[in-house]
């Protein structure tokens, strides 16, 4: 028999007799549980050596940063590193969330001095109130793959597909298994954090500069006494909430994400 309590804890009662003491045992939310989960998986070069043993030669890793953020475009990379990236590796290259800035920058560094390619794109706030934040992403993917000086073979993506005819491979938790999802996670961090600084100078008092545009406390302090600015996405409900000019729209089911069921479910969880 288990009992659950308000400060998060399972109390789990060891015997039906009264004077049997309860045992106090402590619960982790989802969130922890799931960063507890990618901290055990392995960053390697494995899943671009299975790919090359399959016959393909020039992979370019996927990924994307700021899609949950409130401020500012969502961003993407596109990495193509050489056959052998063990040194990036033993650096510590894994994903951007779980690196500290200084880390990150300094695999931004490193990454820009072997990788083969590298190509960034970003897609802005309107854009993504127009047509929602999973195509914008998916646009912002696309484009960053385009913009690759090398034509890539194979497409190794974070936990999507992008309408691009080369062959691709969606790996879900890739920015944490795979080098180059990783080093183009990074590579698109280091681009937005760079970014949202500046951007704290020409809009003050938001604080972008500690939190990127993500909806912190802080932030969302800052939405309610000053209003969204130009750059907020107004779709977003922290921001719609205290936007004096928003409309509020009921979506039918089905109608916000253009993909299916089990890619969205996927996505989401991501």
């Amino acid at each position: 028999m288990a009992f659950f309590c308000t400060e998060g804890y399972t109390l789990c009662h060891k015997g039906m007799a009264s004077s049997t003491p309860l045992r106090i045992q402590r619960t982790v939310t989802a969130a922890t549980a799931k960063q507890r989960m990618l901290r055990q998986l392995v960053c390697s070069d494995a899943p671009e050596q299975a790919l090359r043993y399959c016959g393909f030669r020039t992979i370019a890793g996927v990924d994307e940063v700021g899609r949950g953020a409130l401020f500012g475009p969502v961003v993407a990379a596109a990495v193509i590193l050489p056959d052998r990236t063990r040194g990036l590796a033993s650096a510590g290259l894994k994903d951007s969330k779980q690196l500290l800035r200084k880390d990150r920058e300094r695999l931004d560094r490193r990454i820009r001095k072997v990788a083969l390619a590298i190509s960034v794109a970003e897609v802005d706030a309107e854009t993504i109130d127009r047509m929602n934040i999973y195509q914008a992403t998916r646009m912002a993917m696309l484009a960053a793959v385009q913009g690759l000086p090398i034509e890539p073979d194979h497409l190794l993506i974070d936990a999507m597909r992008i309408d691009h005819p080369c062959r691709q491979t969606k790996l879900i938790y890739g920015d944490s298994l795979s080098l180059s999802i990783a080093a183009a996670s990074v590579v698109a961090k280091v681009h937005r954090d760079a970014l949202m600084r500046e951007l704290d100078h020409a809009h003050p008092g938001y604080g972008l500069a500690s939190h990127k545009g993500y909806g912190t406390p802080e932030h969302r302090r800052a939405l309610a006494q000053h209003g969204p600015s130009v750059l907020h996405r107004r779709t977003f409900a922290p921001v719609k909430a205290v936007d004096p000019n928003a409309v509020i729209e009921e979506m039918v089911s089905g109608e916000l994400f253009d993909l299916d069921l089990e890619e969205a479910a996927d996505w989401v969880s991501d």
